[in-house]
């Protein structure tokens, strides 16, 4: 059989585009692909929830690929473990209390689990502003990634969303712009941004945190901790995987009262 250049061409532009047409009207969009927001979109998207993931980078799975100072292993607790068995990832336990896990298979195994429970995923975009009428957040502001890191003069597009969530990590990005175009405090009278390194606190302010920050938007992982100056735990994974569980609960809840 032959192989045309432009028979390869027209099947990517065709295939991206009717992927990314079905998702300009979604029922959750969820800003980062990191653990939390691919834990969160994939116990959505089982439950047949239509969701859609908007990562900035090529790659998605936050800062879990390099564990800690790129030795590639990650320490969960027992919780934690139970959602990594959920997605089918091998555990190890190193002492009672402390599981740990392979990085690459983490992120991989949660990547192809997320996807083939029906979630959307969009790499190499960016979320550069939402859209709020009436006082609730209704939509994301989308570009290219390329167009944001050269500081081209291009104008984004739109999708529609009955809910957002910021899975950002540190920046809370989401959470930055709603506080900035505002004038608001989100949720309370400080500057996002988390705290010194204390895991154990940390991980359990994670799931604490994880709300509803603004009419529509809910924020999950480490930006979660950074909205509310909680502080950071490294890398021990459970809360984030918690946490997106948690983000997911709570949007479930809302989409099956209606709001």
């Amino acid at each position: 059989m032959q192989i045309e250049e432009r028979v390869i061409t027209k099947a990517i532009l065709q295939s991206y585009y009717r992927k990314l047409s079905s998702s300009l009207e979604t029922q959750v969009a969820i800003v980062g692909g990191g653990p939390s927001g691919l834990t969160a979109a994939y116990f959505l998207a089982k439950e047949g929830v239509k969701v859609s993931i908007f990562e900035r980078k090529l790659s998605l799975g936050g800062g879990m690929w390099g564990g800690g100072m790129m030795f590639n292993q990650i320490v969960v607790q027992r919780a934690g473990r139970e959602i990594l068995e959920e997605f089918g990832v091998c555990t190890e336990e190193f002492s009672p209390g402390y599981w740990v896990a392979d990085a690459v298979e983490a992120v991989s195994t949660i990547c192809s689990k997320t996807v083939k429970a029906g979630a959307k995923i969009f790499n190499l975009i960016c979320a550069e502003d939402v859209t709020i009428k009436e006082g609730k957040a209704t939509g994301l502001v989308l570009n290219w990634t390329a167009v944001e890191a050269a500081g081209l003069h291009v104008d984004p597009l739109c999708i529609e969303t009955n809910y957002i969530v910021d899975a950002t990590g540190h920046p809370a990005r989401v959470a930055q712009v709603i506080q900035r175009k505002l004038a608001l405090k989100i949720p309370s009278q400080r500057p996002i941004g988390e705290g010194p390194m204390w895991a154990e606190a940390g991980e359990k302010a994670v799931l604490e945190n994880t709300q509803e920050v603004y009419p529509g938007v809910f924020v999950t992982g480490m930006a979660a901790n950074a909205v509310f100056g909680a502080p950071r735990m490294g890398p021990i994974f459970g809360g984030m995987l918690l946490s997106g569980r948690r983000a997911a609960e709570l949007i479930q809840e809302g989409l099956n009262s209606g709001l």
